[in-house]
């Protein structure tokens, strides 16, 4: 079996089809990586959510995947939309990789709690500094870690706030100033771990030897639920949500919520299932979020980014 791996082609992105090629290997599958650019990656002077959210680090993967030119397609699970195209599915989850968001500098004596100019192109991070920190000053920074970073350099920023997964792989971890509270700066649905996508068309065996070597079923029942909430929600990366589950004492455990742009109103929930109904508590939490006011809040941001 020879299996193509379509990705995007950043550092990061590669490094996580080499992650699932050796995965592949492993259980004796041969594999060759195909790179393409996605809207997403050409796109950098304006944030992800003047773009649209829907599949900007996704359309061009997904129609290798359809056109038959890959067999599958891996991205990093937070990227991915919550209701993905007719016709496609995300089948393995990787083992989640340390969770929490990271503040990182060349700069001595930085902290969140000190007069920092802070680099994010996350609406998640800059409404969660805003809510925590509204000291901070926020500039959007966009493009792939290394030109985030080579920005920061460059003195665009003192700092900036990513997730540590990407930093570790990437091996940054020198960089670190702080890791972020999980309670305050609660991670995105799907932060810390790599997806495999395919398309119906594809044979089933293949289809179920992928998801043999790499998928990992804690992780599963976890995102599953994280995704469960965010699609409730209607939303994707625009929108300022958090999802967070961990499988704990053969249970879902999970924390969620969403806060406004400006970062004055912040809600929270928090709910636990048995692994076959990550759904349900996905579904569940959103609502309560939603009847909490984060209809009202959701309606507040569509108005704001139209």
């Amino acid at each position: 079996m020879h299996i193509r791996i379509a990705t995007r082609g950043s550092k990061l992105a590669l490094w996580q089809a080499h992650h699932i090629a050796a995965l592949l290997k492993d259980a004796g599958i041969s594999t060759e990586i195909v790179t393409m650019e996605t809207t997403g990656d050409k796109i950098l002077d304006v944030t992800i959510a003047k773009i649209g959210s829907k599949g900007v680090f996704t359309e061009e993967l997904e129609a290798a995947l359809k056109n038959g030119k890959a067999e599958i397609a891996v991205h990093s699970a937070k990227d991915m939309p919550s209701e993905l195209p007719a016709g496609f599915e995300l089948i393995a989850f990787t083992r989640r990789e340390k969770e929490n968001d990271v503040l990182i500098s060349e700069k001595d004596g930085v902290s969140m709690n000190s007069e920092i100019t802070v680099g994010t192109s996350s609406t998640r991070r800059t409404a969660l500094i805003k809510h925590y920190y509204p000291h901070c000053r926020i500039i959007p920074v966009r493009g792939n870690l290394q030109t985030r970073i080579r920005k920061m350099q460059e003195g665009l920023c003192d700092a900036l706030l990513l997730a540590y997964a990407g930093i570790h792989r990437m091996e940054y971890d020198h960089l670190i100033k702080a890791h972020l509270a999980m309670d305050q700066f609660t991670p995105p649905v799907g932060q810390g771990s790599v997806t495999v996508e395919i398309h119906e068309g594809l044979p089933v065996e293949i289809k179920n030897a992928v998801r043999a070597a790499v998928n990992d079923t804690q992780t599963e029942y976890c995102l599953r639920a994280e995704r469960a909430f965010l699609k409730k929600l209607e939303g994707g990366c625009s929108i300022p949500s958090f999802g967070y589950a961990r499988w704990i004492n053969e249970e879902i455990h999970m924390d969620a919520g969403l806060v406004s742009l400006d970062g004055k109103q912040l809600i929270r929930t928090s709910g636990k299932a048995a692994g076959a109904e990550a759904h349900q508590l996905g579904f569940r939490l959103a609502t309560e979020v939603l009847e909490a006011g984060g209809d009202k809040i959701l309606k507040d941001i569509k108005t704001n980014q139209l």
